[in-house]
């Protein structure tokens, strides 16, 4: 089941059936160029007018060509016009053939969207270790009629072994102007950003500073992408990226304007909403998990506790199997490295108070078996300890997620 959660806010309001084009000036679309078997496997976008350009790439040492010639593009100028992205082939651990196929895949789409090589950014997103097969890549981008309006297609094209796409859009209206902010995503297995494991585009047609859009980015994505984990695992390839193109018509904004705050907040509930559904379709996952952290002494303490717990094998098999076993919740609190004093810690799951005062309570099981019957399990730990709060997104480990990776190679 998609599940798609947008936090409520008083301003920004979620557009049903939007998506990545709906912001003024985009296109984008996907279509089946042969890497896969039957599944689209090559999506793009373009801006009518060059975008401001920020992302933030995956830590992985091993970073596979196709990001390096994407940050090539972003450091240029600081802006793009156009995206290419290939599903099932990583063109990772590839070597000198694998970097010139990532700069003729930037060649390839520049030349059929009439745009400088430096305005295209490249992805890949895949299986590692194999060469790209680059004549279908150029053969599929040749084949594309007209840069259409399919942001759908987009979505499939980049999947990988998702069982759903991911999208999100949001609209503000003032007095003059409507502003729009979309994104779309992929991730499923290796999910464990720091910042990795998955792709992620966002697209706006608000005009903001080069060097204020990236700063709000790397912010969000700490709160966000960088809040999830499915696996542990931290791919070679992914990134977000976000294209802020201006047609909105505003004056462009800087960190003095009042409007960066309302811009930063609509970053941070695309960001977290993709975050959230990239979590609940973690491989085999039936369940999302999210872990609140309150009480703590500073956010890093509380995002180091948060992200822990929701990536303990035994805590994602123990809400897997319904079983309230708040022991390998507390254990994986007391592993996390962070100092805290045990004799303060108050446990819920769900609605369920489990431990007070580091203490268990008495608390009736058969209920907090029910509440594990959910889709969305929620963990609130409070460490008395300060005021800074975080949460982290998860899933539980099913035996669908070894099924899956034992049969895909990576």
């Amino acid at each position: 089941m998609k599940v798609q959660v947008i936090p409520k806010k008083e301003k920004w309001i979620a557009v049903e059936q939007g998506n990545i084009c709906t912001p003024k000036g985009f296109s984008a679309g996907g279509l089946h160029c042969g890497i896969k078997r039957k599944r689209k496997d090559l999506g793009w976008i373009y801006s009518e007018v060059p975008a401001t350009a920020a992302a933030v790439y995956t830590t992985n040492q091993f970073q596979a060509p196709p990001l390096k010639v994407s940050k090539e593009s972003i450091n240029t100028n600081g802006a793009l016009q156009g995206v290419i992205v290939n599903s099932g082939n990583a063109n990772s651990c590839t070597g000198k053939l694998g970097l010139q196929n990532a700069y003729k895949m930037r060649e390839i789409f520049a030349e059929k969207a009439c745009l400088k090589e430096n305005d295209v950014a490249v992805i890949s997103t895949g299986v590692i270790g194999e060469q790209l097969p680059i004549n279908k890549i150029v053969a599929g981008v040749e084949s594309i009629s007209t840069l259409v309006n399919d942001a759908i297609s987009f979505e499939e094209a980049i999947l990988t072994t998702d069982t759903f796409t991911k999208h999100i859009c949001l609209q503000l209206e003032t007095e003059n102007k409507v502003y729009t902010i979309a994104g779309a995503a992929k991730g499923s297995g290796m999910v464990h950003p720091k910042m990795a494991t998955m792709l992620g585009f966002v697209t706006t047609d608000i005009n903001i500073h080069h060097d204020i859009l990236q700063k709000a980015l790397k912010e969000v994505t700490e709160e966000t992408f960088n809040m999830i984990t499915v696996d542990g695992d931290t791919s070679t390839n992914d990134m977000v990226l976000v294209l802020a193109n201006g047609m909105a018509g505003n004056k462009q904004w800087t960190q003095d304007d009042d409007e960066y705050a309302l811009f930063k907040e609509g970053l941070h509930i695309v960001c977290q909403s993709l975050s959230q559904q990239i979590a609940r379709d973690g491989e085999g996952a039936t369940k999302l998990i999210e872990v609140q952290v309150n009480g703590a002494e500073t956010v890093h303490d509380a995002q180091v506790i948060a992200k822990t717990i929701v990536g303990s094998s035994l805590v994602k098999t123990a809400v897997f199997g319904q079983d309230p076993n708040w022991g390998r919740i507390v254990s994986a609190l007391g592993y996390s490295g962070i100092t805290i004093n045990t004799e303060k810690i108050k446990l819920k799951i769900g609605p369920v108070l489990i431990v007070e005062d580091g203490m268990p309570v008495s608390f009736c099981e058969e209920e907090a078996k029910s509440y594990l019957k959910n889709e969305k399990i929620e963990i609130t730990v409070d460490l008395h300890a300060g005021n800074e709060i975080a949460t982290a997104w998860g899933c539980d480990l099913s035996y669908d997620y070894v099924r899956i990776n034992a049969s895909y190679r990576t």
